[in-house]
């Protein structure tokens, strides 16, 4: 399970440190894509393989299907940790994130995401106000 946030930033060559209680969850492999909201998503493999598997289930012939498998297997690489426990992220994920210093690794129960500060100052905020009407709406009996 990750849960927390941290701040870190972004090398000049687009490695980025992930925390070390995240990365002892994700030493069986990542897969680091595209994610919602502006940020990117980071999975355990085992997680990415359980996702693509539920989004193959879905009807091929519906274009929200196949344009949100699109949206995340096209901008989809795996990555390695290297020996100080940094991840390289692909030039076109940095620009699609907006990451060029700050960021924030926040776990995110089932992965960890990764935003620039600025954005995720900006979403945070929004959410945060509405806390409580969006609780309301979810059914978590």
């Amino acid at each position: 399970m990750f849960i927390g946030q941290y701040e870190h930033r972004l090398e000049e060559k687009g490695r980025l440190s992930i925390p070390k209680k995240f990365r002892s969850e994700l030493g069986g492999g990542t897969v680091l894509s595209q994610g919602l909201d502006g940020c990117l998503f980071l999975y355990p493999k085992s997680s990415w393989e359980q996702l693509i598997n539920k989004l193959s289930q879905l009807p091929l012939t519906k274009r929200d299907t196949r344009s949100f498998t699109r949206v995340l297997s096209y901008a989809a690489s795996e990555v390695e940790f290297d020996g100080i426990g940094r991840i390289l992220i692909p030039d076109y994920l940095r620009q699609f994130a907006g990451l060029v210093d700050a960021c924030v690794v926040a776990g995110a129960i089932d992965r960890v995401e990764i935003w620039s500060q600025a954005k995720f100052k900006i979403y945070s905020a929004k959410v945060n106000q509405h806390a409580e009407d969006i609780a309301e709406k979810l059914e978590l009996s």
